[in-house]
């Protein structure tokens, strides 16, 4: 392996032309750079220059090897700068969160990509349990959960609530629990967990016996409303789901009397360094959703 303290003095004696300046760059002595030269010489197993006098030309062994060393040279002198750089909008940062969440939040993080192109944001749609695994196993940077996380590991802060509202046909002004009986539920992946938290809050008949019968399904979260925009029943959903979606007028949006709401966490692996571009991240997602 090539001795990099006498690579760059030979670089520098090939830049400068001349041993006393190269000393005097190096803070050398004039024998210490030519006893530099000749160790390197020895361990390439060839001469680099050809002394004339008071001047010196490069070998062909000596140009084939500062076109190859400089590079390396350069490499070397800025890699503490690049190792330890720590850019505040730039790099990749990924991050997970619920479908209803992620249709609020992903198009503005995008509009921030494009304000700062150097960006690389890993947005993934992921239930809670998901989300959690990859911030344990360090396979994301930030994670916004609806059930704060017992886990050592992982820090968390409460940074806003999520609706959970009821919504129905436009044409379904009022809703009592003989309406939703009729309409029927449209179910969807979190559909039932939802459904109970509001409404065995509001409907007495529901807590006694929380059956609805079931109109259809959508494991789609944009798509969710678009059966009940159709006419075929109603569902539960959090209001950032409802509030993406693309046909807003066949739809009729109720807040119940007694409202329920989610929390949203922000998680991260709980760790010494957080880089910038992280903590950057991190103060955008609260902008956005506190």
């Amino acid at each position: 392996m090539i001795n990099t303290v006498w690579l760059k003095t030979f670089c520098t004696l090939v830049e400068t032309k001349h041993f006393t300046l190269t000393a005097d760059k190096l803070f050398m002595t004039q024998s210490g750079v030519s006893q530099h030269i000749k160790k390197l010489e020895k361990q390439i197993g060839a001469p680099l220059v050809a002394r004339e006098d008071k001047q010196f030309s490069l070998t062909e062994a000596g140009k084939k090897l500062y076109l190859e060393g400089k590079e390396i040279v350069e490499l070397l002198s800025t890699v503490q700068q690049r190792v330890t750089a720590d850019p505040a909008f730039e790099g990749t940062v990924r991050i997970m969160s619920p479908g209803s969440v992620g249709l609020k939040l992903y198009p503005h993080l995008l509009a921030f990509q494009r304000r700062h192109p150097k960006l690389n944001i890993d947005y993934r749609f992921a239930p809670n349990e998901d989300t959690v695994e990859a911030l344990t196993e360090s396979n994301a940077d930030i994670g916004l959960v609806t059930t704060e996380p017992a886990n050592n590991l992982l820090v968390s802060e409460a940074i806003g609530e999520e609706a959970l509202v009821v919504i129905t046909p436009e044409k379904t002004m009022n809703v009592d629990w003989e309406i939703l009986s009729r309409l029927g539920f449209i179910n969807h992946p979190d559909g039932e967990y939802h459904a109970k938290l509001l409404l065995s809050a509001n409907f007495p008949e529901y807590a006694e016996n929380p059956q609805l019968r079931h109109a259809g399904f959508c494991n789609q979260i944009a798509l969710i409303p678009e059966p009940v925009s159709l006419g075929l029943g109603f569902t539960v959903l959090p209001q950032y789901a409802v509030e993406s979606f693309a046909k807003p007028q066949l739809i009729r949006v109720h807040r119940l009397p007694v409202p329920v709401s989610e929390t949203l966490y922000l998680c991260s692996r709980r760790q010494r360094f957080v880089p910038h571009r992280v903590k950057v991240m991190m103060d955008e997602i609260k902008r956005k959703l506190a």
